[in-house]
């Protein structure tokens, strides 16, 4: 959650907060503030390791894990670093370890233990991970000034997913599938010895020469711009929002199928955060009016809705099983759907559409990004007003959750 960037909710944010976002696991959370950056803990909450900078701020703060390592990029109205660089910090050793420049300003950076990736306007650039980088892979976006991205964290698999040429598009990488292909290029004609002497413009012959490329596969995600590009840990699935906030659509990345559908909600609102569950059975989806929304993926991981004198004769409800009149409205996945769903065919889409199974609201109408707590049926939020939340929803019934603890991770002291 990037929020050197306003918007109409910025009001309420922390003073000199410019950044947030979790870690792979969502065990930590990282913060980029005008005079450094600070790494939490996220259950139980606590403060792991702050770095204050007289001379500047820190507007990107990528975490690898829970490892030594860390991406900065400066930001603020006085940027500790350049911010067309990126800065690979490595903590164990206080120091800056990797220093990349590139000719426009970096968006994102995304970590893997083997590869980084670099976000520009309208580029994504694909390095190894090595005190000695090399670029592997340059891919054209449209231009992309949230710096969309989404990089699998598994070991085996290198899935990397970013907004297409088109606006609503979106693009998916295997960058463990590389394929040699062979190119055929103009060269200049072969000759026996260097002639210092010839015409500079000589003429130009084809070659053949061979590289490397991968397969990219382009999903017509929205008929909007992009503004939420997720992946789960393995990249086998991946999640998208557009600007307009309504509508969540997951994807199988292997098959380009549109797998659910969801509607988050009929007024328009901005989407920082969409998280998987730890075995992508489950999404959860927090924007800037402070609400955060939760789907089943699986119908298994959801509520079994028995219609009450529609069951066997033999056999009531089972154990997990909701009682619900005829006029029920949830749907076998455990989502919920309009009573009126069954007229779909005669009503506008937004009646037959899957809504969320559980939901919640922050204090604060302000910015906040969500993911699933380590405690069972938990979701942490970290808001842009300096909040901390673990709310715990109901499995099986869903609905309004219910908080569990709230702190305050950046007191308006720390800004003094």
């Amino acid at each position: 959650m990037n929020l050197s960037k306003p918007s109409p909710y910025s009001a309420a944010d922390a003073p000199g907060l410019l950044y947030a976002s979790f870690n792979q696991d969502y065990g930590c959370f990282s913060c980029g503030l005008d005079s450094g950056f600070r790494i939490y803990n996220c259950d139980p909450l606590k403060e792991k390791m702050r770095k204050e900078f007289e001379d500047g701020g820190i507007c990107i703060v990528e975490m690898l894990f829970r490892c030594n390592y860390l991406a900065l990029v400066g930001g603020g109205k006085n940027p500790k670093y350049p911010p067309n660089k990126v800065i690979i910090w490595d903590d164990d050793r206080n120091k800056c370890v990797i220093e990349l420049e590139f000719r426009s300003e970096v968006k994102a950076v995304k970590l893997r233990r083997d590869k980084f990736v670099v976000v520009l306007v309208n580029k994504v650039i694909v390095y190894t991970f090595s005190l000695m980088p090399t670029k592997l892979h340059v891919f054209e976006t449209v231009d992309n000034d949230r710096g969309l991205v989404a990089l699998s964290s598994s070991d085996k698999h290198a899935i990397l997913i970013f907004p297409g040429r088109q606006s609503g598009h979106i693009q998916i990488v295997d960058l463990n599938s590389v394929v040699p292909t062979t190119a055929v290029t103009s060269s200049t004609a072969p000759t026996s010895h260097a002639n210092p002497f010839s015409a500079p413009n000589q003429p130009k012959y084809p070659m053949a020469s061979t590289k490397p490329t991968t397969n990219i596969s382009i999903i017509p995600a929205h008929t909007s711009p992009l503004f939420c590009l997720v992946t789960n840990a393995d990249g086998t699935k991946c999640a998208s929002a557009s600007d307009k906030g309504t509508l969540i659509r997951v994807f199988d990345t292997g098959s380009s199928k549109l797998l659910h559908e969801f509607r988050r909600g009929a007024d328009r609102a901005e989407i920082y955060s969409i998280a998987f569950n730890s075995d992508s059975t489950r999404i959860c989806a927090g924007s800037d009016k402070g609400t955060v929304h939760i789907f089943n993926l699986d119908g298994a991981t959801g509520s079994r809705v028995y219609q009450a004198g529609t069951g066997t004769p033999s056999s009531g409800p089972q154990y997990g099983e909701v009682i619900q009149p005829h006029h029920a409205s949830q749907m076998s996945s455990g989502n919920r759907q309009s009573s009126l769903a069954f007229m779909k065919d005669l009503l506008p889409k937004y009646f037959s559409s899957a809504w969320s199974f559980a939901q919640f609201k922050v204090a604060a109408d302000c910015r906040c990004i969500c993911a699933f707590g380590g405690e069972k049926n938990t979701v942490i939020v970290v808001c842009a007003d300096g909040s901390f939340y673990r709310f715990m929803f109901d499995p099986q019934k869903g609905g309004e959750c219910v908080r569990e603890s709230y702190n305050k991770f950046l007191e308006e002291s720390d800004d003094d």
